[in-house]
């Protein structure tokens, strides 16, 4: 016999809703989670629609009581150099969120251990032999280095796109772009600031966008393509300030509250990229490790969450005797892929200020591969 029916690799959203789904149909899972429990981490964007999928894991009414910001909507001077408001009034969930990334994990780890998951925070899970259907891995942790081996029979690349269970057994990632984030976050001494709306602008080689966390410090976050991007200056202080600095609206809120960065600048893989097959002999991907999108959709943590969800109940079905389960998966996946990959084409096709700047140029190619027009008034995110 296997240790376990499920081992999970990954301890965000979706490795939780993963596990969360499992544990609660009696499955013996394992979810290891081999990151920094208190590190902050970006992500922070959850959109109204967000809380059905919360009340199908059994957590919304912890979520709604752990404080996170309440977003009402975003402004975005996009296509415009005016800001012009999208705002959730009319959604029929209510408003969105945007959270303390620290906090949100940490409970869907909890629910997870509730549910009957065994979980293992600061611990990685290093696959090893894959043999009479079953697959060896070891665990590895500070304390105990390379515990095992133990057995499970199926994994999930819950790794984010790293998708490191996955590479290793033969997946690859097909990108979309090269999208980069710079970030940083910024602090403030006069407590004026209390707009938890999202803050989108464009600008000729990219784009912005900036939230106040529920910390009370401001993310601010800067999009270009690999190529494009000034590395050294952009995760300097000095060039990350001066590249604000150019903005109209960020710069103004800057300066009307006094902000100033508080940490040296960051960077992070910000692109499109699917896996090349979202499951194989005894392994499945979720989340980011399957799908990774454009932060301008503010999808990632619903996706998370969705795919979390649906991986669940199909390896539920496989392992009841349903392999078919599976390839129904991968198809929704697909799916999803193709919808987004729309959808982001006609977001980008808004923006025509600078069509002839090379980051708007690869994206208007983009449209029109996809039968996109640029021109008139689209919603944004």
């Amino acid at each position: 016999m296997s240790d376990y029916d499920v081992a999970v690799a990954g301890g965000g959203p979706a490795g939780a809703a993963v596990s969360i789904v499992l544990a609660r149909l009696g499955w013996r899972v394992l979810l290891a989670d081999a990151s920094d429990a208190e590190a902050f981490r970006v992500g922070e964007g959850f959109a109204p629609m967000g809380h059905s999928l919360l009340r199908e894991l059994g957590v919304l009414e912890r979520f709604l009581t752990d404080q996170h910001r309440i977003s009402y909507g975003t402004v975005s001077a996009w296509g415009s150099d005016e800001l012009q408001a999208i705002d959730f009034m009319l959604n029929l969930q209510g408003h969105g969120y945007q959270l303390d990334r620290v906090r949100f994990d940490a409970m869907l780890r909890q629910a997870a251990r509730e549910a009957g998951a065994e979980v293992c925070e600061g611990t990685r899970l290093e696959p090893l032999l894959e043999q009479s259907g079953v697959t060896e891995f070891r665990l590895t942790d500070e304390q105990k280095p390379q515990v095992g081996p133990y057995s499970a029979k199926w994994l999930v690349d819950a790794t984010g796109r790293t998708a490191s269970i996955a590479r290793t057994r033969g997946g690859s990632r097909v990108n979309q772009d090269r999208l980069l984030a710079f970030w940083a976050l910024l602090d403030s001494s006069d407590n004026g600031d209390c707009d938890g709306r999202t803050l989108v602008e464009a600008e000729p080689a990219g784009w912005w966008y900036s939230v106040l966390l529920p910390s009370g410090k401001r993310l601010a976050a800067y999009l270009t393509d690999a190529d494009l991007a000034d590395r050294p200056a952009c995760l300097s202080s000095e060039g990350f300030q001066e590249k604000l600095f150019q903005t109209n609206h960020l710069h103004t809120l800057c300066i009307q509250h006094g902000y100033h960065l508080s940490q040296k600048p960051r960077g992070a893989d910000a692109s499109s990229a699917r896996l090349d097959r979202f499951f194989g002999s005894n392994w499945l991907a979720v989340g980011d490790a399957a799908l990774s999108f454009d932060p301008l959709s503010s999808q990632g943590i619903l996706n998370a969450l969705h795919t979390g969800i649906r991986a669940g109940k199909s390896l539920d079905s496989c392992l009841q005797g349903e392999p078919s389960a599976l390839d129904a998966y991968a198809d929704h996946l697909a799916d999803i892929h193709t919808a987004y990959l729309s959808n982001r084409a006609k977001f980008y096709s808004v923006e025509n200020r600078w069509i002839d700047k090379e980051f708007w140029v690869r994206r208007q190619r983009d449209g029109d591969k996809r039968g996109n027009v640029s021109g008139g008034k689209k919603t944004l995110l």
